[in-house]
């Protein structure tokens, strides 16, 4: 049977849309989702184009996952729960073997995060994947930008520089994948492709953190559109932000300063704490209930200010990607 966009909604992305909080999903004009009366609709959107955002001859499932999960970031960062997502997929042609690798990852992580397809557009063009994603947060829990204070302490999640050093390697500007070992070039490959949503941190953040964002164009870009909220500024310690080990094994010194702080597509959280709640996400850190680091201070003096072990300041060049 030949393909045509409602053949291939049918007969791929259907069966994704039966799930709780739905009352109509895919097939209609428009889907009907059931909101709680004590939540708030939360939603994010993020377009990702061949060769921009990802490299060409991608296999399906590692594009399905990537679009996915950096939406359901976006909502880690605000502290929500994700429910539902839509899809608008651009493709040069049908093909019946991609369509089926690329839905079935996308049905595998619908079902890990719990987020369900409820429509979305099929058309033709250059291959582009657009997602929504809706959640919902407790009325007035949601973690703001703009909540941060003068000396609030600076935290990330988990380790940096790992995507950015994939980038490189795809495209050839250091070690190509090749020359690395098969463990760390999966490692890599998984960073860049399936970057882990901090969900479940995001929800521990609610009432610890005074302000939050997910590190997709580099640390210091996204804590400089916190700062930028109040007009303040930064105090960040090199040695005390957190990078993947390896990366001493492929790359120099110089290089891990520049994927870890304004690489970007790590899709951690970035996030401020006043002082009266730091015993309080100590103690969750030393629990090992969050994996996240101090790195420094919000201070009054604009901008951001990045020291080495010596208490020099670094030159950080650039402060992260930039969409034009």
């Amino acid at each position: 049977m030949s393909l045509n966009e409602f053949s291939i909604i049918e007969r791929y992305f259907y069966s994704l849309g039966k799930r709780k909080g739905v009352s109509l999903g895919v097939g209609d004009d428009c889907a009907i989702l059931d909101i709680p009366a004590d939540k708030q609709l939360v939603t994010t959107v993020d377009t990702l184009v061949e060769a921009r955002h990802f490299p060409l001859s991608c296999s399906p499932g590692d594009v399905a996952q990537r679009a996915l999960r950096v939406n359901l970031s976006d909502i880690a960062a605000m502290g929500a729960v994700p429910h539902w997502f839509t899809l608008a997929l651009t493709l040069q042609t049908p093909n019946e073997k991609w369509l089926h690798s690329f839905s079935e990852a996308l049905e595998s992580d619908a079902l890990k995060f719990d987020c369900t397809l409820v429509g979305g557009d099929l058309t033709q063009g250059p291959l582009s994947i657009t997602i929504q994603v809706f959640g919902t947060v407790d009325k007035n829990q949601a973690i703001k930008r703009t909540g941060l204070g003068l000396g609030d302490h600076i935290y990330v999640t988990g380790k940096l520089g790992a995507a950015a050093a994939a980038i490189a390697c795809f495209e050839k500007s250091t070690q190509p994948m090749s020359l690395i070992s098969n463990k760390v070039s999966e490692h890599l490959h998984n960073k860049f492709f399936r970057p882990e949503p901090r969900i479940k941190e995001g929800i521990i953040l609610r009432n610890i953190a005074s302000a939050a964002i997910d590190i997709s164009d580099g640390l210091i870009a996204d804590l400089n559109h916190i700062l930028r909220s109040k007009s303040y500024g930064a105090d960040i310690e090199f040695k005390l932000v957190p990078y993947e080990d390896f990366l001493i094994d492929i790359a120099d010194k110089d290089l891990i300063q520049e994927w870890t702080l304004t690489g970007g597509d790590d899709y951690e959280l970035c996030f401020t704490v006043p002082e009266k709640n730091i015993d309080l996400l100590e103690r969750l850190i030393y629990e090992k209930k969050i994996h996240a680091c101090y790195i420094g201070k919000v201070t009054e003096n604009p901008g951001i200010r990045c020291y080495d072990d010596q208490g020099n300041l670094l030159n950080l060049g650039k402060s992260g990607y930039q969409h034009f």
